[in-house]
């Protein structure tokens, strides 16, 4: 069931939404990986109740399965990926819990790039 929710949420990596943004699969796994970092922190800080937690839960998973797919085309070993997004979630929970503008501005278009997910 996993595997086949991954294989649908990684084959709409390349979607774009309906502002002009970079469509997900040009992002630098850099990115990609601030992105999983923001959308998780977010989503722990909201927390699942509300609408907007959901939301934020699905951008997560979608940038964390985006990660991982990104992580293995660059040949880069599986625990390295997640280290690298481990410190991306914790950098982001300090920037957020501090109301850090440019990280909502970046947590944004994060969630501008994320493809609706039901």
């Amino acid at each position: 069931m996993l595997a086949a929710a991954a294989l649908i949420l990684l084959s709409l990596v390349g979607l774009q939404t309906a502002t002009p943004l970079a469509p997900v699969s040009t992002l630098a796994l850099d990115d990609i990986i601030r992105c999983t970092g923001l959308t998780q922190a977010a989503s722990e800080l909201e927390g699942g109740e509300s609408g907007d937690g959901r939301a934020l839960y699905d951008a997560a998973l979608f940038w964390s399965l985006t990660a991982i797919q990104a992580g293995q085309n660059a040949r880069h070993a599986p625990a390295a990926t997640e280290a690298q997004v481990t410190r991306a979630r914790i950098k982001a929970v300090r920037e957020l819990t501090a109301e850090n503008p440019a990280a909502r501005a970046h947590l944004q278009r994060c969630r501008d790039r994320t493809p609706s997910l039901g």
